[in-house]
């Protein structure tokens, strides 16, 4: 089992910033996948960022078209944590934000219980 732990989400006007955190502990093996997803009131949940851990290419970054050049998500292997750093919010980024996992070998994922963000205009 993985438990995770966000936080960092909160009230911020449009223009700003906020660094989300997520920490895994439990049964984390070594090639993962962890990343954020969103999801706004109405809307299905999508895909934020996710990096890599563990393999081939390991600290591969991949971005949604919406947040690329204003997000960056990073990781420390060594405390099982990631990150999303916020930059230049929008008011369409307010959304709850939830941390992902996937064990890539074992074929699970996990969720966090959501961090909300709401950016005003």
């Amino acid at each position: 089992q993985v438990q995770l732990v966000e936080s960092g989400g909160g009230l911020v006007q449009a223009g700003g910033s906020l660094r989300l955190s997520c920490a895994a502990s439990g049964s984390i093996f070594s090639i993962n996948i962890m990343g954020w997803y969103r999801q706004a009131p109405g809307k299905q949940r999508e895909l934020v960022a996710t990096i890599t851990s563990g393999i081939t290419s390991s600290g591969v970054t991949n971005y949604a078209d919406s947040v690329k050049g204003r997000f960056t998500i990073s990781r420390e292997n060594a405390k099982n944590t990631v990150y999303l750093q916020m930059n230049s919010l929008k008011p369409e980024d307010t959304a709850v934000y939830y941390c992902n996992v996937v064990l890539v070998i074992q074929r699970q994922d996990y969720w966090g219980q959501g961090t909300q963000v709401t950016v005003s205009s």
